[in-house]
């Protein structure tokens, strides 16, 4: 990435639980950005401990001491491809944006997406967010609108009926 000689030099690497809490500040930066910050309920403990055990991997972006950015990332299974690679949320703090740093944060996850093998990476933006849509197209993406996402709430998940309450009919 290119930096002017007074630019403190970007650093991309793994997240320490450590650093979580940054990390959690990010995503309420990038909730509040997207208009749903109400919807974040994640705590920093729960972050920290949902690392530690593996469930999701993160890259941060540090510049002078700061942590600037940052790419959390995890598996998927495709059953027409195999191992896949989602990337859950990519921020950089307004300040740092348009450096590269958002660059240099998805190379990173597309790096590591290439070396578990995944057979591709996937991420979802906003149809609003013109920016991130014009930088994902930059990096030679593919953006699909032949896909609907479903969703159900852990309210919703808690209202379904349990396979020992129903009975398939055939």
């Amino acid at each position: 990435m290119a930096r002017s000689e007074d630019s403190p030099r970007v650093v991309v690497r793994s997240c320490a639980p450590s650093e979580v809490a940054a990390v959690h500040g990010l995503i309420v930066e990038l909730a509040r950005y997207e208009r749903a910050e109400q919807e974040v309920a994640l705590s920093v403990e729960t972050l920290q401990s949902d690392m530690v055990q593996g469930r999701f991997e993160c890259f941060v972006a540090e510049a002078a001491g700061q942590i600037v950015g940052m790419a959390l990332h995890h598996a998927r299974y495709s059953t027409w491809k195999g191992l896949t690679w989602y990337l859950e949320d990519l921020v950089v703090t307004e300040a740092w944006r348009g450096r590269g740093v958002g660059r240099s944060l998805f190379l990173a996850v597309a790096a590591h997406a290439r070396s578990v093998n995944a057979k591709r990476l996937e991420w979802q933006v906003l149809d609003w967010n013109e920016p991130a849509i014009g930088f994902y197209k930059t990096l030679g993406a593919s953006l699909t609108d032949t896909w609907l996402n479903g969703r159900l709430t852990d309210e919703d998940l808690a209202t379904l009926p349990s396979p020992s309450n129903f009975a398939a009919h055939g």
